[in-house]
């Protein structure tokens, strides 16, 4: 019934049942041949499962899904060419965006919708960008703290300098697809803002720093990106990153970073695409999140006590600021202030040169890459 005859002259030569004959389906199947075997995943419904009788073999991860999860060298090179065009767009955004609030009377006038769509016609202005990987999250203040918060035009809130702004958003291109969540403040953040943005950065920056044995599964790295935000007794709701696919899903498992059981026996494997999103979020008044996609990459060390297997660690293809004005430099480690630096130096370094020089997303950029 949901199917446009558009859809329908496409899928033209293709059998379209309804959604419930999939058990007959399979039940027929299965009485037809009595050596076939449908492998099924522990999530499959007990419905499905009894239509599959004997036919049915469990497994704990289809091996389709782990080998789209490990991505080729052309889509790896894919994930990080869209990024760098996706970085573009998000800077000259955030530069008109800046523009509007401060010199175009934007503040409580434009709607988090509104520029949610100015994003959407930013991106499409990029090459080989399709659409948008997944409706925008375009959040002020307490609809922050709403952590899958869509705004609906007519009861959206309006921009305001001087709440914070959460903007989680994606989009679909020919070569990849993006994933990418900045928090940023276009006033005055508080002491109590700053200081839980700069612990959700310290769980970003620990866990994108990880180096650990091939196979290792996300449900230990984990805590990395929460032992700051633990320090204080606070934490956040839901996991801490997942796989992205390439011009497919922005969620793609089977591998993910969660305290979910589920991914226990998911190791993960060089090629695999994940991203690192910590976040707090304070019911009633603001929401932060700091979102990378990053690659699952081959970690050079020293020595190699796998006895071959190796050691992995990320490497984030995101190409977009983290503001700086949100952060207490007194809580960040050297080595998490080198991070930072070093992040924004290859941010202007691969992103400035798809930007018109001086126009507003370039000197935005220019400024917020700067070194901290």
């Amino acid at each position: 019934r949901k199917l446009t005859d558009a859809v329908r002259a496409h899928l033209q030569g293709v059998e379209i049942q309804p959604y419930d004959a999939v058990f007959s389906n399979v039940r027929a199947m299965a009485e037809a041949n009595s050596k076939l075997r449908l492998l099924a995943g522990p999530s499959t419904s007990w419905a499905l499962a009894q239509a599959l009788g004997d036919s049915i073999e469990f497994v704990q991860c289809s091996p389709v899904n782990t080998l789209k999860a490990l991505k080729n060298p052309v889509e790896l090179d894919g994930m990080r060419n869209c990024h760098v065009r996706d970085g573009a767009a998000m800077a000259n955004f955030f530069g008109w965006l800046e523009n509007e609030l401060y010199n175009n009377n934007g503040n409580l006038r434009l709607s988090e919708s509104d520029v949610a769509d100015k994003l959407e016609a930013l991106r499409r202005e990029q090459p080989l960008c399709v659409g948008l990987s997944f409706d925008t999250i375009s959040s002020v203040g307490p609809n922050g703290a709403i952590i899958h918060y869509k705004p609906t035009r007519g009861s959206d809130a309006l921009m305001d300098i001087d709440q914070m702004f959460l903007l989680d958003s994606g989009g679909q291109y020919r070569d990849g697809t993006t994933d990418v969540t900045r928090t940023v403040h276009f006033g005055s953040p508080t002491e109590w803002q700053r200081e839980c943005f700069t612990r959700v950065l310290k769980g970003h920056i620990a866990l994108d720093r990880a180096v650990f044995p091939s196979g290792i599964s996300g449900y230990v790295l984990d805590p990395l990106a929460r032992l700051p935000l633990w320090e204080l007794g606070l934490d956040f709701r839901h996991g801490t990153g997942h796989g992205v696919g390439s011009f497919l899903n922005v969620h793609e498992g089977p591998q993910g970073v969660s305290m979910r059981k589920s991914i226990v026996d998911v190791g993960f494997r060089q090629g695999m695409t994940i991203t690192n999103e910590p976040g707090y979020y304070e019911d009633g008044a603001f929401g932060i999140r700091i979102e990378n996609t990053c690659l699952v990459v081959k970690a050079n060390t020293p020595h190699d006590y796998t006895n071959g297997v190796g050691y992995l660690t990320f490497e984030p293809v995101t190409m977009v600021p983290i503001q700086k004005k949100l952060i207490q430099t007194s809580l960040l480690t050297q080595p998490e202030h080198d991070w930072l630096n070093l992040y924004h130096a290859t941010v202007w370094e691969k992103v400035s040169p798809l930007l018109e020089k001086d126009s507003l997303g370039y000197n935005w950029l220019k400024r917020e890459t700067l070194p901290l």
